[in-house]
C-alpha cells in the first residue's frame, strides 16, 4: 500500500516520519470554511474531510489518505491559526493562565473505506507575561499555528504547567492512535518487520 499524507504542515511530516513507515507527503489544497453550528472536535472533523475528499479523484486502489486538523478550543470558542502578529499576541493573553483543549481530528481514507477519530488534549497555560508573549510571537512567528503556539517551542517550555492527553495531538497528529487504526484497520506495519 502506498501511505499518503495530507498535509503541508512539517509538523505533522516529522511526526509522521516518526513512525518509520514509508509515505509520501503531498499539499492538499481545499476550502477549510466548516458550518457555524460546529463546535469543538466536529470543526476539525468537517475539515480533515474536506481534505480528504479534494484528494479523492485522485487516490488509487493501492492507497491509504491520511489528512488531518487540529484546532484550539478556548471557553466553548475556536481558535484557528492567527491572521497576523497582533491577533497572534491577542491568542496568548487569551490562553494565559486557562486551560484550554485541543483537537486533532484524522481522516483515513482507501477507495472502499474511510477511517476517522478525534484526539482531545487538555493543556494548561500559567499566566503570560506581556514580555513573554511579544518576545515569543516575534521570535518564533506562530502564524501558522492552531492559537498562534507551538507546545514544542519555547512558549511550551516555559508556559505550559500541564498537559493532560497526547502531546503529539497538540503538534498536529496523534500518532499514537494513528498508528493503531492503521494497524489494526488498514493493515499497515511500523518499525521492525
Amino acid at each position: 500500500m502506498n501511505i499518503i499524507l495530507g498535509s503541508k504542515s512539517p509538523r505533522r511530516r516529522e511526526l509522521f516520519a516518526g513512525l518509520d513507515v514509508p509515505f509520501t507527503a503531498l499539499n492538499i489544497e481545499c476550502d477549510e470554511s466548516y458550518p457555524s453550528s460546529l463546535t469543538a472536535g466536529d470543526i476539525p472533523m468537517y475539515i480533515a474531510r474536506s481534505k480528504a475528499r479534494a484528494y479523492m479523484p485522485r487516490l488509487t486502489a493501492n492507497d491509504i489518505l491520511v489528512t488531518a486538523d487540529t484546532i484550539v478550543w478556548l471557553d466553548g470558542e475556536m481558535l484557528g491559526k492567527p491572521v497576523n502578529v497582533s491577533d497572534a499576541k491577542e491568542m496568548l493573553c487569551r490562553l494565559s493562565g486557562k486551560t484550554h483543549q485541543v483537537f486533532t481530528a484524522v481522516c483515513i481514507t482507501t477507495l472502499s473505506s474511510q477511517k476517522e477519530f478525534v484526539c482531545s488534549t487538555d493543556v494548561s497555560f500559567k499566566s503570560l507575561s506581556p514580555a513573554e508573549i511579544d518576545y515569543y510571537v516575534e521570535k518564533y512567528m506562530p502564524l501558522d499555528k492552531a492559537g498562534a503556539y507551538g507546545i514544542q517551542e519555547w512558549i511550551g517550555y516555559v508556559g505550559v504547567t500541564s498537559i493532560h492527553g497526547s502531546f503529539y495531538n497538540v503538534m498536529g497528529l496523534p500518532v499514537q492512535r494513528l498508528s493503531e487504526v492503521l494497524r489494526t484497520d488498514f493493515g499497515v506495519t511500523f518499525g521492525l518487520q
